[in-house]
Order: structure tokens, then sequence, then C-alpha cells
């Protein structure tokens, strides 16, 4: 009887000996289920599952091919380098390289080498260039790749963060070392000082206990700080009066600086033609010449520098004159509207772009700090003449640029409002701190 009841269990197809093993096991559990008093931890087996691999299946795992092995060189431009040096140096070849800058949009950018760009060739099993890619800055990066039908180019634009930073600082001795007890960079500090400048002389007009405060932003890539960004609203108070300054860009795509009553922080004019100087002479009717020793006005302001140190037109105009004139030595004399011309005397050389004739920029480079001419030492003489009579270049009143268009106005002076608003809180907490 056992042994014809086993045989026939033994007949079972699989699933049903499985079946009937799991159903004992609950009888099982059932009847020696506990008293209350007790607990029993019960594992439920997973799902039985049942599979024969499958022979193709592991075929295929087995044969499938590697991935491609691909080589790197990385090179970095050198000072001299050119694009054949790189591509020799990666041993790359030039004649790709030549057959690339065949390609406009592939030469523009690629041309554009300068030291310490780091340039990445990648190569297939066979040796044979697969793509480049190089920086064209911290945020921009192309890469090129090589394609049966020629060359593909693609531009990569990493997006910075930009976080919002508030500082302030209080002018002991001057702007710069203000601006670095604050925690200015040097790129900053100048930005600061070109902002004011056209309605402040940082030489003569700031004071002891001047103070300054400004909202800026700062740009991050992945953690790191790359630069500074744009100074977003400013405010520097001098001698009992304050210029404050309001970074705006209108529905015209338009940006500029602007006073909180939307005229425009920019003057025609800079106040001074230099960035680097000290005032060795100043306008004075009734100076006694150096040279000369004889009572002669002196029309001018005169900015003592090294020789070389860049001089900038304080305006738009047109070159009218641009050589040797007298004791002025080398000079150059801007025409501009509204019957103003500036002089620039005692260059050393001058720029490019002192051609008469030519038209200049505003803070265009038109020459360099020289001692040609009657002079006792280099620097420059500035003169700032309004319909042929000579002005004090350090006090005439200096014209503004254009203006925000009214029919921006109303947008601005709301966005404006806010911005002064955060600047006088910021301010106030400062004080505050401090006074604690």
């Amino acid at each position: 009887m056992t042994n014809n009841l086993f045989d026939r269990i033994q007949q079972f197809p699989r699933w049903h000996a499985v079946g009937v093993a799991i159903l004992t096991s609950i009888m099982l559990t059932v009847a020696l289920w506990p008293a209350p008093s007790q607990s029993v931890i019960v594992e439920i087996p997973a799902k039985l599952e049942f599979s024969t691999p499958s022979p193709t299946s592991a075929a295929s795992e087995s044969t499938q091919p590697d991935a491609p092995q691909l080589r790197t060189a990385e090179v970095e431009v050198r000072p001299g380098d050119t694009l054949s040096t790189l591509f020799e140096r990666a041993d790359a070849g030039v004649s790709v390289l030549y057959r690339m800058l065949a390609d406009e949009k592939i030469s523009t950018p690629l041309e554009r080498i300068y030291p310490g760009q780091s340039f990445t060739f990648t190569f297939n099993e066979d040796d044979s260039l697969k793509e480049v890619t190089f920086s064209e800055s911290i945020l921009v990066n192309h890469r090129i790749s090589v394609e049966e039908e020629g060359f593909s180019i693609q531009e990569v634009v990493h997006e910075p963060e930009i976080h919002t930073r508030y500082t302030e600082g209080t002018i002991d001795s001057s702007l710069y070392l203000a601006g670095k007890d604050a925690g200015l960079s040097d790129s900053m500090i100048m930005q600061l000082a070109t902002l004011f400048g056209w309605d402040i002389d940082f030489v003569m007009d700031i004071r002891a206990g001047d103070t300054f405060s400004l909202i800026y932003e700062e740009h991050f890539l992945d953690g790191k700080k790359l630069e500074d960004g744009p100074i977003l609203a400013a405010s520097f108070k001098t001698q009992g009066r304050e210029v404050t300054a309001i970074r705006y860009t209108d529905a015209s795509g338009r940006t500029d600086y602007y006073a909180p009553d939307g005229a425009s922080i920019r003057k025609a004019f800079l106040r001074t033609p230099m960035d680097v100087f000290r005032v060795s002479s100043r306008f004075d009717p009734n100076r006694r010449h150096p040279v000369l020793n004889t009572i002669r006005a002196h029309k001018g302001t005169d900015y003592a520098a090294p020789t070389g140190t860049p001089i900038k037109a304080t305006g738009e105009g047109k070159v009218i004159h641009a050589g040797r004139k007298g004791g002025y030595g080398n000079v150059v004399i801007l025409q501009h509207g509204g019957g103003i011309r500036t002089l620039y005397a005692h260059m050393s050389k001058f720029s490019k772009y002192s051609r008469v004739g030519n038209r200049v920029k505003q803070g265009q480079i038109i020459g360099y700090v020289g001692a040609t001419g009657m002079v006792t030492g280099p620097h420059l003489h500035y003169e700032f003449l309004v319909n042929g009579v000579h002005r004090n270049p350090q006090t005439v009143p200096l014209p503004t640029a254009q203006p925000l268009e009214n029919q921006y106005l109303p947008d601005f002076k709301e966005f404006a409002a806010n911005m002064v608003g955060q600047l006088q809180v910021f301010d106030e907490a400062y004080a505050n701190s401090d006074q604690e």
C-alpha cells in the first residue's frame, strides 16, 4: 500500500508535488499555532519560479562584442603655439586641421587660441581622429566631430549659478584700499570706480570717512567661484552728497546705469583721462611756469604717471590734430559736440586710433604718457575748452548721456525703488551691527 502510494506521488507532475508540499506546510503551521501569549515569525518564501536557462541567451552574453577602445591626448596651449603645433603635438596631423579650417563655422572658434587653453583629442582604435574638444572660456566649450561626410561642431555652454552679494566700505586713504577691506576684487573695484567716474574724481573729491555700498553678482560653477558679475545697485556718499546708480534693462534689451529718477549715470565725458595717476598741477590762471620761471596761466590739469601709461579719450569725438605742437610736444586734440574740445599733451607716442579725421569712442586709448615738449618729467597735460574758453577739467559741469526713454520710466521707478530699498536695509543693518 505504502509503495503503491509512493509510486503514485512520483507520477504527479512536478508542480503538483510542490503544491502538496506547500499545503502540508500550511496544515502543520495551523496545527502547531502557539497560544496568544507567544509570537512566531513565519518567513514566507518568495514566489516559486522554475526556469531553465536559455542556451541562446547565455551564448549571446558570452559573445557580446567589447566596446571600442579609444585613446585621448590632452594638450595645453603654450605661449607661441599655433594650431599646427597643437595638432602635431597630439599626433593628430595637420592635414585634418587644414580640412577643418576650410569650414568657416569651425575655423572661427578654432582659431581663437590663447595660452592656458585646453585641447583634448580623441582617437579610434585605428588611431584615426574621432573628435576634438576645446575650451573657448570657462563656461563655453566646443566639440568637433570627425564624420564620414566631413566635420560638425557643437557648442556646449555651462550656465553659472548666480549669487547676489552686498558689501560696504568706508574710505580711509583710498578707494582701492577701502575696497580691499570690504572684500572686493581688483576688477570689482575698477568697475565701481568706472561707474562713478563720471561724477567723482577719486583723487581730488574723496575724503576720509566717505562711504560706499553695493549689491553685485558673483558667478559660480560646481560650487567654485568663476568671476564677479555686474554691479546691480551702488551708492557713494562724499562730502555731503550721495550718488546712486541702478542697473536696468529695458524692454528693448538695452542695459545701462541710471539715477533713481531715470537720468543716465554715464556722462558724455569722463572726469579724468587716465586710470592711474597723481595730480601734479591744477588749473591755475596765475601759476609760475616750472621751466620758464614766469607767471603763465596753467589752462589745464597735469596728471603725473609713468611713461607709457595709457591715455583715454574722455569723450566721443573727432581727431582734428595728432602731432607736434611747440612746447606741448606730441599732442592730440579732439573735437566733440556742443562746441567742446579736449587737448592731450606731452605724449610719448600716439595710438593707432589717433589719426586726423578718425572718430574715437569714449574710453578709447589715444596715446601714452611721455615727456615730450617743455616739461620737467613724464606727465599728461589735459585741457577742456568750451566754445574756445578754457575750463577747469576737474570742476566743469559735464553733459549727461541719453536718459531713459519715457515709456520705460514707470517700470524703472518701481524697480529702482526696490533696489534702493534693499541698499538702505543692508546699510542700516550694517550700521547697527557696528554700533553693537
